[in-house]
């Protein structure tokens, strides 16, 4: 066996690990990088004579053998180097420029489309940042005809309207809601950013119109199966249905087909566009016409199996409903097209009386009603003034809103179990979801120039469960909610407990202001009464 190998050059490098073999080894080769000195071995002599050990000697001008190892580390090093990723320029909208100066800062906001309408603040403030360029009059002229046909509008352009209507922008906001994330142009700044502040305000408007709707549809259901029920008409599964019923899948995809699509690539677009065009058409025409949209052109069904409330347990309702709702199912013909009466009490009258059961005026000269009741309307600013014609509507109007502030403030533990309707929970529903349109309208008009994500998180922040509780506490109206006796103890010694529940009275006053005096109160309570936005000062 060959123990060791002697060489003059001293840079040569040869490494081998032999073994004991019966045969010659006149097969056996070495290749190695070695100097072109002569190589020189000296065997030992307890060896035998006919070993021999072949070396090959490569130059550096020499090619190396295909399968010589520094050959292939050298092809490696020269492919990584080739392949080197080059360093990523950031895109152009991420690169930072220097501000504009103010002369040009006020041409550019004096110019833009958001502050051209100042009848409609809250229109104006979803139109474009931009006025729209040649690559967008080609879309509307190419596919707006077609939007407009399948929704059932007149094939005019909206340009041609007057001033004074909020329809004459509908072309505009059309045009807008089509153009999601992943269409030719959403490059656009100024389309990209009006896009997701529809799509934002329009998830609100959808939300608020089917709490109504079912409200005045099932009188004595609890709020967990309407919002199954609004699951199943509006959830994110079953929104490409409806824009194939519409035959508007074409318009959000027109080079793919929409069934072929996996879901990740189908519902994100499909939900985008659903919700900037109720946004749109709530700005421009009301909640009516989106009553018609959603059931006459997608042809929702609120009776279809699929969209049905699972089968829970149910409590006997014993009490009354309003003579409106007996033995009579609206349908969203009757919702959509109701006006209430020039002497009506309320703003909202047929939905406070599907939130408020006739049986509370059993509640009226209760120890609450005389106790606690003085002291929540001073603090909330009730009642407001209000000119009627008649005195007997105000005082009339003034008994109501005492009872609806008593079931505001009506814990279910005190009630629901016996009669399931005495206790916040409708109103709270319906608080819940104007709560939510009214703080985005006032984001969308306070940052005119923040896209729709920045806003959906700065509302999420803003109306976060905790927070709503809180500004209910700080103006120690939890002390006036009213508990059984079982959980009384417990909720007044838990925050854990206390605390939702401070929130639901929050929600539920917000729904009654809004079925009382409308969406002006809500504001006010919002704003001016709760300070949700945490803007007002402090007392120290």
């Amino acid at each position: 066996m060959l123990q060791s190998f002697n060489s003059t050059n001293s840079s040569m490098e040869l490494s081998s690990s032999l073994t004991n073999f019966s045969k010659k080894l006149s097969d056996i080769s070495f290749s190695s990088s070695l100097s072109p000195f002569p190589l020189q071995l000296y065997p030992q002599p307890s060896k035998p004579k006919n070993l021999r050990v072949l070396a090959v000697s490569v130059g550096p001008s020499q090619e190396l053998p295909r399968n010589s190892p520094q050959r292939l580390l050298k092809e490696l090093a020269h492919r990584k180097k080739a392949t080197a990723p080059r360093k990523k320029v950031p895109p152009k909208r991420f690169i930072l420029k220097p501000p504009l100066d103010d002369k040009k800062l006020t041409e550019r906001f004096l110019n833009s489309p958001q502050l051209s309408l100042k009848q409609f603040p809250l229109l104006s403030s979803c139109l474009p940042s931009s006025k729209l360029n040649t690559a967008d009059n080609t879309w509307i002229d190419e596919y707006l005809l077609e939007a407009k046909q399948a929704l059932g509008y007149p094939l005019e352009k909206s340009d041609e309207l007057g001033d004074d209507n909020p329809a004459k922008q509908f072309d505009t906001l059309l045009y807008l809601a089509f153009q999601h994330p992943s269409c030719d142009r959403t490059n656009a700044r100024h389309v990209r950013s009006a896009h997701s502040r529809l799509w934002f305000f329009g998830q609100y408007v959808l939300e608020l119109a089917l709490a109504e709707f079912f409200l005045q549809r099932y009188p004595r259901e609890s709020p967990g199966p309407m919002r199954e029920r609004v699951f199943g008409l509006i959830g994110k599964r079953n929104l490409p249905n409806w824009i194939k019923a519409a035959s508007l899948q074409n318009l959000i995809f027109p080079y793919d087909d929409m069934d072929k699509l996996i879901r990740k690539d189908r519902e994100p677009p499909v939900k985008s566009v659903f919700w900037a065009l109720f946004g749109a058409i709530y700005l421009c025409f009301g909640m009516p016409e989106v009553y018609r949209v959603l059931f006459e052109v997608f042809g929702m069904d609120p009776e279809a199996e699929d969209c049905q409330p699972r089968l829970r347990r149910q409590l006997e309702d014993v009490d009354y409903v309003s003579v409106e709702f007996d033995g009579n199912k609206l349908s969203w013909q009757d919702i959509a097209t109701y006006k209430p009466p020039e002497d009506a009490l309320f703003a909202h009258p047929r939905l406070f009386r599907a939130c408020v059961p006739p049986g509370m005026h059993r509640f009226q000269g209760n120890i609450w009603d005389y106790d606690s009741k003085p002291q929540v309307m001073q603090i909330l600013g009730y009642p407001l003034a209000v000119n009627d014609r008649i005195p007997e509507i105000t005082e009339a109007r003034n008994i109501e809103l005492g009872l609806g502030l008593q079931l505001c403030f009506m814990h279910p533990s005190k009630y629901k179990f016996e009669h399931p309707r005495f206790c916040f929970e409708r109103l709270e529903y319906v608080g819940q979801k104007i709560q939510d349109l009214v703080m985005a309208e006032r984001l969308l008009m306070k940052h005119l120039d923040a896209p729709g994500r920045w806003l959906q998180e700065k509302h999420r922040r803003v109306l976060m469960n905790k927070f709503c509780g809180r500004y209910l506490r700080e103006k120690y109206l939890h002390h006036f909610i009213i508990y059984s006796e079982q959980v009384q103890d417990a909720y007044e010694n838990n925050r854990r407990l206390r605390n939702p529940a401070t929130t639901a009275v929050q929600q539920a006053l917000h729904g009654l202001s809004y079925t009382v005096y409308g969406k002006p109160d809500v504001r006010r309570l919002m704003f001016e009464v709760f300070d949700f936005e945490q803007i007002q000062p402090k007392s120290v």
